[in-house]
C-alpha cells in the first residue's frame, strides 16, 4: 500500500484551515532533499506557516510538498519530501498530528529519485492542494 502520510497532510491541512486556524508544518530539515532556508532551521528542524496567505502554488503530492514563500523579504522555493514531514498543526490550539515511522514508507535518507533542479510548480487555475489516488484510514492509538 502507499504511505498514508501525505493523504493525511492534505486532510489536516483542510481540516485547519476549515476551523479558520495556520497550518503550520513541522519538518526535519537533515532529510536528504529537503529544500529550506537553512539560516531558519533549529536543532534540525523548521516550522512553516503553510497557510494561503503565507505561501503561494501550494502542491501536496505523494512525494513532497512545495510552495514559494517569502523569507526575511526574499522569495524562496522550498521543497520538501513528504518522508521529512513530521508534524501538521494549527498554530493557535496545536490540534493536528505527529507522524510517526510507516511501513511502505521510503527511507528517509535514500536519495530522491531524480536530480531536483527547481521546485514544481502548480499548473494555473490548479487546486492548490490536490488528491492523488484513494485514501486510506487506519486506527491509531
Amino acid at each position: 500500500m502507499n504511505p498514508s502520510r501525505p493523504y493525511l497532510m492534505r486532510g489536516l491541512y483542510e481540516w485547519v484551515l476549515d476551523n479558520d486556524c495556520t497550518p503550520y508544518v513541522l519538518v526535519d530539515a537533515n532529510i536528504l532533499g529537503v529544500q529550506v532556508p537553512m539560516e531558519h532551521v533549529n536543532d534540525g528542524q523548521i516550522v512553516l506557516n503553510v497557510s494561503p496567505s503565507a505561501v503561494r502554488d501550494l502542491l501536496i503530492n505523494n512525494d513532497a510538498m512545495s510552495f514559494n514563500a517569502r523569507f526575511a523579504g526574499v522569495t524562496q522555493n522550498v521543497y520538501v519530501p513528504i518522508v521529512a514531514v513530521l508534524a501538521i498543526y494549527a498554530k493557535e490550539n496545536g490540534e493536528g498530528m505527529v507522524f510517526g515511522n510507516e511501513a511502505g514508507a521510503p527511507d528517509p535518507n535514500t536519495p530522491p529519485p531524480e536530480p531536483l533542479k527547481e521546485v514544481p510548480k502548480a499548473p494555473l487555475g490548479s487546486e492548490k492542494v490536490t488528491s492523488i489516488g484513494r485514501p486510506s484510514l487506519t486506527v491509531v492509538k
